[in-house]
């Protein structure tokens, strides 16, 4: 067997949003739409069905939270002034139509969420655009998904009052 290693340039646009709510008030938020998976119910789901129907119960907005990381008490005592939660957010009934296409979707997959404090006191949520990081793997159906990620996004970005991005507007998304 030929091993062969390859490398993948691929682009990727953060998006940065402006919340309304302070820092504190837009964690909980975030945290009330993008529920904490419940991975002891999802491990004792006898078909991939019930993950799918359990999903649509644990995530009602399409996604789930599968890390949350305090990154204010990690810097604790480092020179660093910022407010900082760093999250783990998807959907692995999502995810699951694009790894089996191509595995290493999973580096992106559940996204990365970061709200902030920026210096001036103003919250912001920063996320990599989904479209553009699954549309490198040159895969149309993991593209698509990529596509559908970007509506939930957009969608999730609506709810928390933030202002929807051009580049994440779709038919779907401006509904929010």
């Amino acid at each position: 067997m030929t091993v062969h290693s390859s490398y993948v340039d691929h682009p990727s646009r953060r998006l940065v949003v402006a919340l309304p709510d302070s820092y504190n008030d837009a964690r909980t938020h975030y945290e009330t739409l993008v529920p904490e998976v419940d991975f002891a119910r999802f491990f004792q789901m006898a078909s991939w069905e019930a993950t799918l129907d359990l999903a649509d119960i644990n995530a009602p907005h399409g996604f789930m939270r599968y890390s949350r990381m305090d990154v204010t008490a990690l810097m604790a005592s480092s020179p660093s002034f910022w407010q900082a939660t760093q999250y783990l957010m998807g959907n692995h009934t999502i995810a699951e139509r694009m790894f089996r296409h191509e595995p290493s979707v999973m580096l992106h997959a559940p996204l990365r969420t970061l709200i902030y404090a920026d210096p001036g006191g103003d919250t912001k949520l920063a996320v990599d655009q989904p479209s553009l990081l699954f549309a490198g793997y040159n895969v149309p159906e993991i593209a698509a998904v990529g596509r559908e990620l970007d509506a939930l996004l957009a969608q999730l970005i609506g709810l928390l009052g933030g202002e929807i991005p051009g580049q994440l507007r779709t038919e779907t998304a401006d509904a929010y």
